[in-house]
């Protein structure tokens, strides 16, 4: 169809582990050619990796929080991405 975009879609996922001082949080970007890559070292927060993620074109178009608290602590991020195909 003319005028019409086509969208390529990826998934930030942060994780969080651990209870009190002991911690870890974990960040795993999924690509839309189906990758997984460890991007843990390229940002501490969440906010740094999606600002990461717009300057190379995607955009947030949601996210979703799960929480287990019943063996320790456990959260899990879900930050869902896209951006035009060229």
């Amino acid at each position: 169809m003319v005028g019409m975009v086509a969208w390529e879609y990826a998934l930030l996922v942060r994780r969080y582990q651990g209870q009190g001082r002991n911690f870890h949080v974990s960040f795993v970007w999924y690509g839309p050619d189906g990758s997984r890559k460890d991007i843990t070292a390229y940002g501490d927060t969440a906010v740094a990796h999606l600002n990461r993620a717009g300057r190379e074109g995607w955009e947030l178009v949601s996210a979703a929080e799960d929480v287990n608290n019943v063996q320790g602590s456990t959260e899990v991020h879900r930050y869902h991405l896209k951006r035009p195909l060229n």
